[in-house]
């Protein structure tokens, strides 16, 4: 776990929350509750060690992999 991006990434959640709660009291529970339940999401994703996952590349690659020898010839 890197821990200067978990810090940043709370310290993010927490002035977006102190923000956006001002515009939120007069909104109805629903879009509180879509706020919260976005950042607490995001917020755990930054625990996780995302970097070293693969991404979309890898997976087109895979994908595409047995049709190379056709596209070369």
């Amino acid at each position: 776990m890197r821990w200067s991006v978990f810090w940043g990434v709370t310290i993010a959640v927490l002035l977006i929350t102190w923000y956006e709660w001002k515009r939120l009291k007069t909104m109805p529970k629903k879009d509180k509750l879509v706020l919260i339940s976005l950042l607490l999401l995001v917020w755990f994703m930054s625990m996780l060690d995302l970097p070293k996952t693969p991404g979309p590349t890898t997976f087109l690659h895979f994908i595409f992999k047995p049709f190379r020898p056709l596209l070369e010839s």
